[in-house]
């Protein structure tokens, strides 16, 4: 192409993408120096313009996600709030809980299982259990060879079982092994101290069921008995109960007591009671967690100068929970017997505040615990656990099922929509921007090589007119 047709080219090129500046043909024709073209830095800017439609796709994209993260954060404060109330509607939960207090607890203590009945209890311990248990006499060391005898040990009502010593038995360790390995139900262990190395031999349990009995025949390996096995013995109310174990159970139901001393001449007043300390904490929690959602949520409406509201000022489900939080504070109960000193919240000490929040009155919340517990707990669990926990538990289940939870269809619908608008910026990088690119860089480029070439090519044509530059300047 000659430097006139390839100058008409540029010049009547009506493409924008074919578009050169004048200026820059213009310096090259007189000569001037001119860097010529940046084709990357051209192209580059050709593309970002016609890539202008993406960045409303990824403007949108963005607010998903400031969405997506507002919301995944209010479901979790959500369910941190339904597992608050479920618990205090659960039959082993911390309502439930109840407290043994021991007037004597260097005797017996205890503890009780939830939902265990209140009430007091007189306990005597007359003797505790003991487990059966026997000691060898002593030889030089462990490994020492013991002489030929037997030595049968009898459990209680069990089959007896010799063992025999200097034959395939032939140390104080050996013989330990064979009693762990026979299944006796007794452990034995090697006692070492200045006298020499023993064997120990104790029951694996405690109480007269596992008591057992050592003989020894030749007369060199003898056995002394350190305690016989005996059940505990002891009264609740009066009435006579034998432990195989310092641990009794079922002496009084759901309580657990535990006998740490015989003492036959005192009695040990145990007293059943609620939780009230658990109690308390649970509440509170509710608290704390019921306010750090409706705060997550009342940011959301918050008018911040420069940004205006929160993203899910819009969102129907945040516009829902709302109201359904602020609704359930006027839950009011209604026990069977008609009258109930706990109703609703206030009557527990908690009020709300002007922005939703809630605050706990100490004083009030702990004297209703103290005085009124059975109130409490039928204000948050009805009289079939249908009370207030439970109302406000339904609600917030419908929106943190993981399965149909309105959170879960929100967060769906806010993926599906992100996905569709990536396929979107993907099929138009695909279709339109990568090869708009590859065009503009080979018009920029035969661009760029043209200019390079115009100032020879005009040298060419000054020589075919006869013209001479150099020599008419003279």
């Amino acid at each position: 192409m000659s430097s006139v047709s390839a100058l008409n080219s540029l010049l009547s090129g009506t493409n924008t993408a074919d578009a050169i500046d004048l200026s820059s043909i213009l310096e090259a024709i007189t000569g001037a120096s001119t860097p010529g073209i940046d084709v990357n830095a051209a192209v580059s800017a050709s593309v970002t313009a016609a890539e202008a439609p993406e960045q409303t796709w990824e403007s949108q994209q963005n607010t998903l996600q400031s969405q997506t993260t507002a919301l995944t954060q209010i479901q979790s404060d959500a369910t941190a709030l339904d597992n608050d109330v479920q618990a205090l509607n659960s039959l082993t939960g911390p309502l439930s809980s109840a407290t043994v207090s021991s007037s004597n607890s260097s005797v017996v203590t205890g503890s009780a299982a939830a939902g265990s009945a209140s009430g007091n209890y007189a306990v005597v311990v007359g003797s505790l259990a003991t487990t059966a248990s026997y000691s060898s006499s002593a030889v030089a060391t462990s490994t020492t060879a013991l002489p030929a005898e037997t030595i049968t040990i009898t459990p209680a009502g069990g089959t007896a079982t010799t063992f025999t010593t200097g034959s395939g038995v032939n140390a104080l360790s050996d013989l330990e092994n064979a009693i762990n390995t026979a299944g006796l139900g007794v452990t034995a262990s090697i006692i070492t101290d200045a006298s020499g190395a023993r064997l120990a031999l104790v029951a694996s349990n405690s109480g007269s069921a596992s008591n057992f009995t050592v003989a020894a025949t030749g007369g060199t390996f003898a056995f002394t008995q350190a305690e016989a096995g005996a059940n505990a013995s002891l009264t609740v109310n009066g009435i006579q109960i034998s432990s195989a174990s310092n641990t009794v159970t079922g002496a009084i139901p759901g309580v657990t007591l535990n006998l740490a001393s015989a003492n036959p001449s005192t009695t040990v007043n145990l007293t059943i009671a609620p939780n009230t300390s658990q109690a308390s904490a649970a509440i509170n929690q509710f608290v704390t967690d019921y306010n750090t959602l409706i705060n997550a949520v009342n940011a959301q409406y918050t008018y911040t100068a420069g940004s205006g509201e929160g993203v899910l000022a819009q969102d129907p489900t945040v516009q829902t929970l709302q109201g359904d939080l602020l609704g359930a504070l006027d839950y009011t109960a209604t026990p069977a017997s008609g009258t109930t000193t706990v109703p609703n919240l206030s009557s527990l000490g908690i009020t709300v505040n002007e922005d939703g929040t809630l605050s706990v009155n100490s004083a009030t919340l702990n004297s209703v615990l103290q005085n009124n517990y059975g109130d409490v707990q039928s204000f948050f669990q009805g009289s079939a656990l249908n009370g207030f926990a439970n109302s406000l538990d339904q609600q917030l289940t419908s929106f943190t099922s993981p399965g149909d939870g309105a959170f879960t269809v929100d967060l769906n619908n806010m993926s599906s929509e992100n996905t569709s608008l990536q396929t979107d910026i993907n099929n138009f990088q695909a279709n339109i921007i990568t090869p708009l690119q590859a065009q503009l860089k080979t018009e920029y480029s035969n661009a760029e090589i043209a200019l390079q070439q115009l100032p020879a090519e005009l040298r060419d044509v000054d020589a075919e007119l006869g013209l001479n530059n150099s020599s008419s300047s003279g």
